[in-house]
């Protein structure tokens, strides 16, 4: 784990810049979003994610967060069909904010074509740079 300025980006992962984060697990893979999304969106007060058994396409929405602040488009890192929903986050979406890497994660997915989109995703050493240059250009 690394923190750039005041945000946490954990090694093992692969993010993506519409603020998700991909942890693969045995050919499926865990979703959530960033400390940095979380912490831009201040109080999540709810979560529309899809449904196990839909299926996602990489950049289209697949749900959304809302914040007391605003409402945000979930954009999909992969594309794949949704087998499990963090219900605690439909319950309770505050978790995002607590523990965003960990108990807060979104949507638990079999990815279609996995090795090609993680192409398109940034390793933690990208994330890293990527972060620090957002804050530099705050």
């Amino acid at each position: 784990m690394v923190k750039v300025d005041d945000y946490e980006v954990p090694e093992g992962l692969y993010y993506s810049k519409e603020w998700t984060w991909v942890k693969v697990e045995d050919g499926k893979v865990r979703i959530g979003i960033t400390d940095y999304a979380q912490k831009q969106l201040k109080e999540i007060v709810f979560a529309d994610l899809p449904r196990a058994g839909d299926e996602i396409v990489k950049n289209e929405p697949f749900g959304t967060v809302e914040s007391v602040k605003s409402v945000s488009d979930l954009i999909a890192p992969v594309s794949g069909k949704v087998e499990e929903v963090n219900e605690e986050v439909v319950d309770n979406p505050g978790v995002i904010n607590e523990d965003p890497y960990g108990a807060g994660w979104l949507i638990l997915v079999s990815p279609s074509n996995l090795d090609e989109d993680l192409k398109t995703l940034m390793s933690f050493e990208e994330s890293v740079k990527w972060h620090k240059k957002l804050i530099e250009e705050g």
